[in-house]
């Protein structure tokens, strides 16, 4: 069956448990035992002398496995972790070495280069007690603010609409709250940090919200319809906005990539070329669109990592096992892809990328490790 029939009717192929908790993931805790073989304990790698300051490049990563984010060198693996809240999802790291880490209870704030947690944010919005796995209430996507003035997060209400919270980072406090689409797995900010826009991924939009006056407006994404409902596989999960013309990408299915201007909100579609279910993405100072495949849903390629030019030609690099997210070296010469998928089959470590001939190698990486960030 095609992935076009399958936007049509999915339903029929989808099981009805998956209708009822929504989205393109089992829930929490179901599946087979790759998953769970796989929650064990990474090797906790050799700590960095007591004292010294975090080495620049040094990877950090969310252990949404776990309660803690993990310090990675590329070169090594694991060199020490902080607690910083239950089932943390997504982080954005600031110039000033300030990580804001999106977890069930609240965003935790760490400094890296201390590696020590200074605060963690309590959510306005209540999400019920926090828990563990991809439908757990509490902070999704994350991102800062260009000036670095503000934090946005989304919060996920388990069977209601996600929640935008808007974070003083001065003040550590939450300043507003902008209702958004159903399960928000990404938050991305204009360059001019005029507009935030949030990926809602079981309601098959972005929100964008005027940074100023918090004005809200849906635009829909769904290049192969909204079929399938809470059901579907075919929805949005990450985005970036693309340097030039501000516009959002959005790819799905390795086959088509939406390209949404905010402004208009209009929605262009590109064909894509590494037919494999597509989560996390990143982009090079120079342009180019990193997209993290992770494997087929009922047909189609295997995992794999695409590297789009700004012209649009691909190189599509295989990859052994599912992977989630994914971010670049600052050389824009490595790729680092997190082994936490939020289906089965997801693992603890990175793999490493060579971005010019696609060769690779893996590290551990904390536990179930999901966002990613590389330290100034």
């Amino acid at each position: 069956m095609s992935r076009r029939a399958r936007g049509r009717g999915l339903l029929v192929a989808v099981p009805a448990v998956l209708a009822l908790l929504g989205g393109c993931t089992a829930p929490a805790g179901a599946g087979g035992g790759a998953g769970r073989a796989a929650a064990a304990p990474a090797p906790s790698g050799s700590p960095l002398p007591a004292g010294l300051p975090t080495p620049e490049g040094t990877l950090l990563v969310a252990d949404s496995g776990a309660d803690t984010v993990t310090f990675v060198d590329p070169r090594r693996g694991p060199v020490g972790s902080v607690a910083v809240g239950t089932a943390p999802y997504g982080l954005a790291v600031g110039p000033d070495g300030l990580a804001w880490v999106a977890t069930a209870e609240g965003v935790a704030v760490v400094d890296t280069r201390a590696r020590t947690r200074v605060a963690r944010i309590p959510y306005r919005t209540g999400t019920g007690p926090a828990g563990t796995g991809e439908y757990r209430g509490g902070g999704m996507g994350i991102a800062l603010a260009p000036d670095g003035s503000r934090v946005y997060v989304g919060v996920n209400v388990p069977g209601g609409r996600g929640v935008l919270e808007v974070v003083d980072t001065a003040a550590r406090a939450v300043t507003a709250t902008v209702p958004v689409g159903r399960r928000p797995f990404d938050v991305d900010v204009a360059r001019d940090g005029g507009e935030v826009y949030v990926t809602g991924h079981d309601s098959f939009d972005v929100t964008v919200v005027a940074a100023g006056t918090l004005a809200a407006r849906r635009i829909e994404v769904a290049p192969y319809g909204t079929a399938g409902g809470l059901a579907s596989w075919l929805k949005p999960h990450y985005a970036v906005v693309r340097p030039g013309d501000g516009r959002l990408l959005l790819p799905f299915e390795g086959e088509r990539l939406a390209v949404v201007d905010p402004r208009s909100g209009a929605v262009a579609v590109e064909p894509m070329t590494a037919g494999t279910h597509q989560h996390g993405t990143a982009l090079t100072a120079d342009g180019r669109l990193l997209v993290v495949g992770t494997g087929a849903v009922e047909e189609g390629a295997g995992p794999s990592l695409t590297v789009r030019s700004p012209g649009g030609e691909e190189r599509v690099y295989p990859l052994d096992g599912p992977h989630e997210d994914v971010a670049v070296s600052r050389d824009g010469r490595t790729a680092y892809v997190t082994g936490g998928y939020t289906r089965d089959g997801y693992w603890n470590g990175l793999t490493v990328v060579d971005l010019a001939d696609g060769t690779t190698r893996r590290l551990p990486a904390g536990t179930r490790p999901l966002g990613i960030a590389v330290l100034p």
